[in-house]
């Protein structure tokens, strides 16, 4: 789980295990941007459903194959939009890529400036020089 800025944690794929560790950091919301079946043995939307909410969290299923759609990063900014004062978010795919790509997007829809969002997101190890902001 690394941050991108305050509110925003970014990961591969979660488990279980790695849900206390958002507790303690505050999540209160997990978004996912895999795909359903993307990867033999990746949990499906129920099973993480069930799993957040026995961390007491929220989650939400925004699907992205590729570089993130319209749809998907206005959803993305949607959730991030929902949290509470004091509330964090942790957007996860397979590698974490889709969902720094989603989160810069996101952002930049907002106004951020594309250099600080490149900046955040390679401080937390994603580089996203070829993105179009």
């Amino acid at each position: 789980m690394k941050p991108l800025n305050e509110v925003t944690f970014v990961a591969g794929q979660i488990s279980a295990d790695d849900l206390s560790d958002a507790a303690l950091a505050q999540v209160k919301l997990v978004v996912n941007h895999r795909t359903p079946h993307e990867e033999p043995g990746q949990p499906d939307s129920a099973e993480m459903t069930e799993i957040t909410a026995r961390a007491g969290m929220r989650y939400v299923e925004i699907p992205v194959a590729g570089l993130p759609d319209r749809t998907a990063v206005e959803r993305t900014l949607a959730a991030i939009d929902s949290l509470a004062p004091g509330e964090r978010i942790l957007l996860f795919c397979r590698s974490g890529m889709r969902s720094t790509a989603a989160w810069a997007m996101a952002e930049r829809l907002r106004g951020a400036a594309p250099d600080d969002l490149r900046a955040a997101a390679l401080k937390a190890g994603y580089d996203l020089s070829r993105l179009p902001l």
